[in-house]
């Protein structure tokens, strides 16, 4: 029995998901109402082993479990640690523990405690990296600047975790929209990551009043043609430091693309050049969605 709203990424669908956690230890995000209606807090231990158990006996050659909610990486590392080797202890198979992260969380731990979760086999942190400009970072209240996520990334690359992290397409809006892809491209051209998926700025309707105020200024929302604008203006920009997957498949997104950057590029610019051209369909609106 989960406490919901309980939420996952896209490629953990068919993994194990156990809450270690309740809520996001931030939470204060202006574009993000996933867990506005929880308090944070760490799950007590005997709860979080009984769900572990619970989860082996029904699926005992599960190779990946996804800790929830917002951020398991806010938890002590000694309590981390023993959440692993429970894990370790009752999935013989298990291959590989994800969570979400957040700049704060890998600026907490030290990199040898990093390291020692990633030994533990928490080897891929899901990262809302949104965008790499200082200004957006600012007006959506991210809580860190490029420089800062520039910094957590590489630390996390070096303890040998895997990072899949996520942009969100047209958070700068018409007034913004070059300033927040550029900055964008300079992050990721310097920090080392895995995966890259880019979604659609979508506003639930609690938090969009909010969403605005903390704006600053009148937002203009982008269409679809604008999006793919940017998601061409993203992919002509990157070169970075080492090959990433990249995906736009989550389902808020007007086009599905799907290749290795950068070695995927021209194709991928093809498909955009094709979309925006109206010879390749978009994903109509009714399926879309969080």
């Amino acid at each position: 029995m989960y406490d919901l709203p309980l939420y996952r990424p896209p490629a953990e669908a068919d993994n194990i998901i156990i809450q270690a956690t309740l809520g996001c230890s931030f939470n204060q995000c202006s574009f993000c109402a996933m867990y506005r209606s929880k308090q944070y807090s760490g799950r007590p231990l005997d709860a979080v082993f009984a769900d572990i158990r619970q989860a082996a006996a029904q699926w005992p050659d599960a190779r990946r479990v996804f800790l929830a909610d917002g951020d398991a990486l806010a938890l002590a590392t000694e309590q981390l640690l023993l959440i692993l080797r429970e894990l370790a202890n009752v999935l013989p198979k298990l291959a590989r523990v994800s969570c979400y992260a957040t700049p704060a969380n890998i600026q907490r731990k030290s990199a040898d405690e990093l390291a020692l979760l990633q030994q533990h086999k928490l080897n891929l942190l899901y990262f809302g990296l949104e965008s790499g400009s200082d200004l957006i970072l600012k007006k959506i209240t991210k809580g860190a600047t490029q420089r800062r996520i520039i910094e957590v990334l590489s630390k996390a690359h070096a303890s040998g975790m895997k990072v899949s992290a996520t942009v969100i397409l047209g958070l700068g809006g018409g007034s913004h929209s070059n300033e927040h892809i550029d900055g964008t491209i300079a992050l990721l051209n310097s920090a080392p990551v895995t995966y890259l998926s880019t979604l659609q700025l979508y506003l639930d309707e609690t938090i969009e009043a909010e969403f605005h105020k903390k704006f600053g200024e009148p937002f203009a929302a982008l269409d679809d043609f604008a999006i793919l604008r940017e998601q061409e203006r993203l992919i002509s920009g990157l070169n970075p430091p080492q090959p990433v997957v990249f995906r736009s498949n989550h389902a808020s997104n007007a086009l599905a693309l799907a290749g290795n950057l950068p070695r995927d590029r021209e194709k991928l610019l093809l498909q955009l050049s094709e979309a925006m051209a109206g010879n390749r369909p978009l994903r109509p609106q009714f399926m879309r969605g969080l």
